[in-house]
């Protein structure tokens, strides 16, 4: 049991899946073969979804973690109490909700900085109950840049054959044209090509997504390609990294799907995001609810290890018992293959 990795799970925002998810990916027996999980967050908040959806598991509330037990069916809480359920209302924006998941958030942080757990996992967070909170962040991965004082990082998003990662993220489309810079796409791709070594992966070749369409067409739709793109891929082949592009995007993540990139580099949010959830989320018309909901959210750069489900609190579903745990397993699986790369690298 030693040699697993203690992995730490934030609940999410209360109010949303994120609780559920994270209960449900622990009453998987295989998770507990592979890693020693300890839920963060409000031991209270863990028991209601667990008796308002029949999940035959009980909690082990603990205030640290050589309290846990890491007993499979009695999935370990580190308890912050900071959860009020008489004001709790699933799907409903809150500050008290936004403050209880940020604190979730700090708090594992503050674990994996002192060493006692290997590897963190996130769960949705609702940016605008965080911030009602008084916690002016744009998401997560800002939240962990801050608190671990990363000056260079990036998201990358992981499912099967797809592997993005993003030059930039939470900033509006005008900001994000103006950071598609030569040096940080360069970043970007050394941040791309360690991550696929740590995740295993034996594709190295790494797709580099132009901004406008069709690459620019030689400055016809725009100068970016040439002026700094086209510079950092010559630059990322000087260096020794396997790249191609700038490719016109619509090109790129077509081949990108099919296996041909170990990992591409996105521009911007959307243009990354966008084909990364049609790959891995999948719509069931007939039962008018997601089949699977399939993507992990990687933070690259940080001290520490940080892999997240790659979507949102979902509060039309919050406690109905109908979410999907698969992308909180695979963020978990990703957290423990990760660890286990730094372990091998720091031996």
């Amino acid at each position: 049991m030693s040699n697993k990795p203690i992995i730490g799970i934030t609940m999410g925002d209360p109010a949303s899946i994120g609780p559920e998810i994270a209960i449900k990916a622990l009453t998987e027996e295989k998770i507990y073969e592979i890693c020693r999980p300890v839920l963060v967050g409000d031991a209270a908040t863990f028991n209601h979804i667990i008796n308002k959806l029949g999940l035959g598991v009980s909690i082990n509330a603990i205030e640290s973690i050589a309290e846990a037990k890491f007993e499979f069916g009695r999935p370990d809480v580190y308890d912050l109490r900071n959860v009020d359920l008489d004001k709790l209302e699933f799907g409903v924006v809150s500050a008290m909700a936004g403050d209880a998941a940020f604190r979730s958030v700090a708090k594992v942080i503050e674990l994996a900085m002192n060493g006692d757990i290997d590897a963190t996992v996130t769960g949705p967070l609702n940016k605008k109950s965080m911030n009602e909170a008084g916690h002016h962040y744009a998401g997560h991965t800002e939240i962990y840049a801050d608190f671990t004082g990363t000056k260079k990082y990036a998201m990358l998003l992981v499912e099967d054959h797809m592997k993005v990662i993003h030059v930039s993220t939470h900033v509006s489309l005008r900001q994000a044209c103006d950071l598609v810079k030569k040096d940080r796409i360069v970043e970007v791709v050394e941040l791309l090509h360690n991550g696929l070594i740590s995740l295993g992966e034996q594709n190295l070749k790494i797709g580099i997504a132009g901004l406008n369409p069709h690459a620019g067409d030689s400055g016809l739709f725009g100068t970016e390609d040439d002026e700094e793109i086209l510079p950092a891929v010559q630059e990322a082949l000087r260096l020794g990294y396997d790249v191609e592009g700038p490719v016109p995007a619509d090109t790129m993540f077509s081949k990108a799907a099919t296996g041909y990139y170990g990992g591409v580099v996105a521009m911007y949010h959307d243009q990354g995001h966008i084909p990364f959830k049609l790959s891995g989320f999948k719509w069931n018309p007939e039962k008018k609810q997601m089949d699977s909901v399939k993507g992990v959210n990687i933070t690259m750069g940080l001290p520490i290890i940080r892999t997240s489900v790659d979507h949102g609190t979902a509060f039309e579903i919050a406690g109905k018992g109908i979410a999907s745990a698969d992308a909180m397993i695979l963020a978990i699986e990703s957290a423990v293959q990760l660890a286990h790369h730094k372990s091998m690298v720091t031996v």
